[in-house]
């Protein structure tokens, strides 16, 4: 059970910081489903990601490399993605630049929290490590790093919503696959880089979440179109 517990609840913890962060919050129900399509979205990733490192399994690329840039980062931050693009974006819910956020970070732990159990309870021995010291590793790592690529992943893609920048929906995926890949990459080799980069990316993106919160705080009501 405590095992179970450090598996799960440092996702919950965070996404529930950002939601009731939300002066205007979502509906219980669309985090519930944004969550869940988060979940859901583990298992075509788990096949394409098994699909890409078998195709550049025989190329002069190093695993690390492949494991990074060509498998992970791109599948699952576009996959990602797609929540926002071809679910969230068009629900009456998605009214407020703060928004982007809350359900960019929602569908990024609802992947984390799956792909953690998965990692914990199955691949704890490929690790050499208990299941429980994994959870512990991971819930420092794997999961603030999920969290802050859909951090960032959120607020481009409101600018892309609300401000109409057509270019953010491109930065909506690049700016967390770029991090994503140098994440995974580092973890292969220096594991000290690849927290040091997690820390910055939270600093970086927690200024840009409070830019975004101090604007709603002006507000009366949550449709004004301020950011």
């Amino acid at each position: 059970m405590n095992t179970l517990l450090v598996t799960i609840l440092p996702s919950l913890c965070i996404l529930a910081y950002f939601i009731y962060s939300d002066k205007f919050p979502e509906p219980k129900s669309e985090i519930l489903k944004v969550f869940a399509l988060g979940v859901l979205i583990t298992i075509p990733a788990f096949f394409l990601n098994t699909f890409l490192m078998t195709f550049f399994r025989g190329s002069s690329m190093s695993q690390g490399l492949i494991n990074s840039f060509f498998s992970a980062a791109p599948v699952e931050e576009g996959l990602k993605l797609s929540i926002l693009y071809f679910f969230v974006y068009k629900r009456k819910e998605f009214n407020e630049p703060i928004d982007g956020i809350v359900y960019g970070i929602c569908a990024s732990l609802g992947f984390a929290t799956l792909e953690n159990i998965y990692y914990v309870y199955m691949l704890a021995d490929h690790f050499r490590s208990s299941s429980i010291d994994l959870a512990i590793l991971r819930a420092f790592s794997a999961i603030p790093a999920h969290a802050v690529f859909g951090m960032f992943m959120g607020y481009f893609f409101t600018k892309y919503s609300f401000v109409k920048k057509e270019d953010s929906l491109l930065f909506a995926f690049l700016v967390p696959f770029t991090l994503h890949g140098c994440y995974n990459l580092f973890m292969y080799s220096n594991f000290l880089a690849g927290m040091l980069l997690v820390i910055i990316s939270w600093i970086v993106s927690l200024k840009l979440f409070f830019s975004l919160k101090l604007n709603q705080k002006k507000k009366k009501h949550e449709d004004e179109k301020k950011i």
